[in-house]
This record gives structure tokens, sequence and C-alpha cells, in this order.
């Protein structure tokens, strides 16, 4: 049995050999389709776990104060009636804003810290801030305050690479450098964050915060995750429809490559039937030399995307999922295949390709045998 599948595939190969042009050139439409499909799948997928292991610290709760819709500063004492509520472990204000600096066209966020040991008068920021900055002189930023003062920063550490996906446009610095540049008063927060006991518990913790205080929206850790996913998701959509057009296009090259059949491979077919094939023989040629192709350019153009993805840093997919803006961030992707995505991307190119090629042959050896051995 063994031995015979070994003949059958020799024949098949070597058919595929005598028509090396036709199918090569098939091979590679496919493998460059299957390569695109890929790619995004894969980009889409390892992004979407990057920003999922980044936000994995985020606190349980976020706590904003509302005010005509819109969000507004919320003030200190919220913290207390909030740490009151049982669950809640801890309550920090925090201090955050966004700056948009006209010499690089880009919006950079500014935070508040007490985690590094910064004068009023220091700044560290991310890459991407040194990067597009533009204005940098003697390692210093100039800026300008809200009422038109200017202040400058002194650059004390630059946060390192691998915190790109969050600090690509960090600025992070002391609570009187905020208030000094955004003119926030004294007495009020932008938000407050609440780390929980049970995370199980959240939802309940939310409801209470929104009764003890009703100008606030609460917003949970996971309503945050499911918003990055719904991001990614909806840009890989979206890069997929634009692609649906070019993967109509090779489904009908594929059908035409694979349907007709050329005078060559009717006479062949007639030959196997005057030797003695059987029909079931035939199928299963057929259906052997379209596995071949298809398999082949499913893992030349798995192969192709996954170069494409975590090692070249997917350049042809990278702005449109990552976005636009000039300050985007710029950080390494780790492996990672998600074997269901992986197994969907190849039931839906191997398999109908495969089933494809025997549907002619059948026709011809069973339903047209005359014509077939009439090519002898």
């Amino acid at each position: 049995m063994i031995e015979k599948q070994r003949y059958f595939l020799d024949f098949a190969i070597s058919s595929l050999l005598r028509r090396k042009w036709k199918n090569l050139s098939l091979a590679l439409v496919y493998t460059a389709m299957v390569f695109l499909f890929t790619s995004v799948v894969f980009f889409a997928d390892a992004i979407r776990k990057e920003a999922a292991a980044v936000l994995k610290e985020t606190p349980e709760m976020v706590i904003q104060r509302n005010m005509a819709g819109r969000h507004d500063l919320i003030p200190m004492e919220y913290q207390s009636a909030i740490a009151e509520i049982r669950g809640v472990n801890d309550v920090q204000p925090r201090l955050w804003g966004y700056y948009y600096h006209q010499a690089a066209a880009s919006s950079y966020t500014v935070t508040a810290t007490r985690n590094f040991d910064l004068a009023d008068d220091e700044a560290a920021i991310g890459n991407g801030v040194l990067r597009t900055w533009g204005t940098i002189r003697d390692k210093e930023l100039y800026i300008r305050g809200y009422d038109g003062t200017p202040v400058v920063l002194k650059i004390k550490t630059v946060l390192t690479a691998e915190t790109d996906l969050v600090a690509a446009d960090l600025i992070l610095i002391t609570e009187a450098a905020f208030r000094r540049i955004f003119g926030v008063p004294a007495g009020f927060a932008t938000d407050m964050v609440a780390r929980i006991r049970n995370p199980k518990e959240a939802l309940t913790i939310a409801q209470k915060v929104f009764v003890r205080l009703p100008d606030t929206r609460p917003v949970l850790k996971e309503d945050i995750l499911r918003t990055y996913a719904s991001i990614f998701d909806w840009r890989s959509g979206y890069i997929i429809v634009q692609l649906f057009g070019a993967m109509l296009a090779f489904l009908i090259f594929a059908w035409d490559k694979a349907t007709g059949l050329t005078g060559e491979e009717r006479t062949e077919i007639g030959i196997l039937k005057a030797l003695g094939w059987g029909t079931s023989d035939i199928l299963l040629l057929k259906f052997q030399e379209g596995l071949f192709i298809s398999l082949s350019a499913f893992l030349a153009g798995v192969a192709a995307a996954y170069v494409h993805v975590f090692f070249s840093r997917a350049p042809l997919f990278e702005h449109a999922l990552k976005g636009w803006s000039v300050l985007y961030p710029s950080f390494k992707l780790h492996p990672d295949i998600d074997a269901f995505q992986l197994a969907a991307v190849f039931a839906l190119t191997v398999v109908p390709y495969s089933i494809m090629t025997i549907i002619p042959a059948w026709k011809v050896s069973v339903t047209e045998p005359d014509a077939a051995m009439r090519n002898v």
C-alpha cells in the first residue's frame, strides 16, 4: 500500500514538472495570497497579545469625573470616598494630559510620577519623544505652558526601547512641573485608579462608586482590554476587506488553472484509462497534484509571513495596524503563532484548491470517457 502511494506521488510530481511553467505561475500567485493574509493574521494577533501583556498590570478600575458628558478634573476628596468602599485596597490620583508640539506635528503624553527621582526642572522621556521632538538642544525640552510661559525641562532619563509600546510618546515629570505646564489647580487630579482585592467584585464596586459619586464614570480593566482588542480586530478586518478583491482575482485565476484541462492533460487521462487505471486512481493522482501545489504555496507563504512579521516588523502593514501618526511606537513582536488561526488559513487556502483540482478530472474520466480515449 505504501509502495503504491509512493508510485502515485512520483507520477504526480513528474506530471507537474511536465507543465512546470503553468504550475510555477500558479504557485507564485498562490504563495503571495497566503503570505498577505497570514501576515495580517500574525501581526494583528501578535500586537493584540503585546498590548494585553503590557496592560496586565493595569489597575482594576479607573475612575473619571464627567461634566456635560465630557472628561473633567476630579476633586482629591473623592479619593477617601472611594477608599471607604469595602473591597478597595488602594486609591491613587493621577495627573496626566496631552501636549501638542507644533514642530513635530504630534501629541505627547505628559504624566506626573513619583517613580523617578526627578527635580521640578527634569524629565524622563520615551524613545519616540527623543526621535521626533525636533527642537531638543543640550538635552533640554522647551515646552510652552498653559499661560504662554516657557518651561525648560532637562532630560535626565531616556526610557528603554523595550517599553516603546506604552512609553514611546511619554514625558514623565514631577507633580509641581505638571501643574505649572497645564494649569491644573491644587486639589484636583486628572483621574483616579483603584486596586481591588478581588477582581471578581470589580463590577459590584464600580456600581457602589457610581452610587456614592454620581458624576463619576468607573472604567474597568476588562473594558480597556476589550477596547484595545476591538481596535486591532477592526484594523485587521479592514485590511482583509481591502485584500478581498485580490483574493477574488486569485480564486478566478486558480479556478481557471485548476479546472481548465489542456489537451495534454486529457490525453494523459485517456492513456491512464487505457492502461487500466480506475477513476479513483486518476482522482487520487489529481488530488495529489493539487495538494502538492497548494501545500507548497501554503508552507512558503506562512514562512514568508513569519519572517515578514516577526523579523522585519511587518513593513507592509505596520502603519495600518499601529496608526498613521508621526509618532508611532517601534517595538519588536515576540514570535507567537495561534494554531487555530493557522488551521483556519489552511482550511481556506489548501483544502478548496485541492478539491477543486479533482472536478475536471472526474468529469473527463467518468462523464466523458470516450472523449478522453479519443485523445490517445
